[in-house]
């Protein structure tokens, strides 16, 4: 099983899925002697599996594969309704015919069986925490479990049911929170104190991120004690990822200065740079993944009419500092 503290750069990518976790960007991140990952979310088994294929294809550095925890949900029927109907107007502009939205759990036990196959370093798991038999199971094929927490609760109901290592998520991280409420806005207590009860609070391997943008944020959360460093918008503009144009632009355009976290894209808090979308829908309702089958073909049609006013541009709060070059480049730019 992976020891965290053989990394040879205590640096994490961050699996963001929808696009910008690619297999060469894992690739690289693992080979520049970080811990490279992939983004199972919105994919398919056979999918996750040919991309873990394509990682294995270029190096033997370690892997990690993260999964989506989808619990069952009903929003409020009403609420989600009437949103629907706010939204028209835009899909008209946009000339889409918005999505149906519908729960489902991200092929949930496909992907669980892949990865107990196909047994990757680690494989991390995002939005709850695996049942106990689950990560029994990944313990028993050698594979480094590991659960994404955004609060004290979490971390502790995570070690009762038999997690390995820990995913420390602060409130200043790009993109959706792990949060497993719903319903609940997350924790708004800063990276470096969460961090801190939570390595007070338990015994495991920790890795933490949320605001981590350069050397000296790494310095700070494994100065504290985490094993590495969990980094996500930093990547955002590496060759190797995924990161669509319209996205990649405004990184690189200091008018995006804000950032927000808003439900308005998938029914789950996530941040991400503050366009008219989000300030025009602050009261989206909780509904996950009901929202994100919704709105995906208007995030869709967005990208592709360059409408940086509706496309959701998931970032965090460090985001100003962001670099394009290659993920190697990055990697050792972050190397305490």
């Amino acid at each position: 099983m992976l020891d965290l503290r053989g990394l040879a750069v205590p640096v994490v990518a961050a699996p963001m899925a929808g696009g910008p976790s690619t297999p060469a960007l894992a690739a690289a991140v693992s080979a520049a002697g970080g811990l490279g990952f992939l983004a199972g979310g919105y994919k398919s088994a056979d999918q996750v599996a040919a991309e873990v294929e394509a990682v294995r294809a270029v190096t033997a550095a370690p892997l990690g594969v993260n999964l989506f925890v989808v619990e069952p949900y009903q929003p409020d029927r009403g609420a989600l309704d009437a949103y629907r109907r706010s939204l028209e107007p835009e899909a008209a502009r946009l000339g889409v015919d918005l999505g149906e939205p519908r729960w489902d759990d991200d092929d949930w036990h496909a992907k669980l069986d892949l990865v107990l196959d196909l047994r990757p370093d680690v494989v991390s798991f995002t939005f709850g925490c695996p049942s106990t038999d689950v990560l029994r199971r990944i313990a028993e094929q050698g594979v480094l479990s590991m659960v994404t927490v955004t609060s004290i609760a979490e971390a502790r109901l995570a070690v009762a049911r038999g997690a390995a290592s820990l995913s420390v998520q602060g409130p200043d991280a790009g993109g959706h929170r792990g949060t497993w409420d719903l319903e609940t806005e997350p924790d708004r207590a800063p990276l470096l104190e969460l961090l801190s009860r939570v390595l007070d609070a338990v015994e495991l391997p920790v890795v933490a991120g949320g605001g981590v943008a350069a050397a000296v944020d790494v310095a700070s959360v494994t100065g504290l004690g985490a094993l590495a460093a969990q980094v996500g918008t930093a990547y955002l503009l590496a060759d190797e990822a995924g990161t669509n144009p319209v996205h990649r632009a405004a990184l690189s355009d200091p008018a995006w200065a804000g950032t927000a976290l808003t439900r308005a894209y998938t029914g789950r808090w996530a941040r991400g740079l503050t366009n008219r979308f989000i300030a025009e829908h602050p009261t989206a309702p909780a509904g996950y993944p009901h929202l994100h089958h919704l709105t995906a073909p208007l995030r869709a049609a967005a990208v592709a009419a360059n409408d940086a006013q509706v496309a959701h541009m998931w970032a965090g709060t460090h985001h100003g500092r962001t670099r394009s070059g290659s993920a190697t480049e990055i990697t050792r730019s972050l190397t305490p």
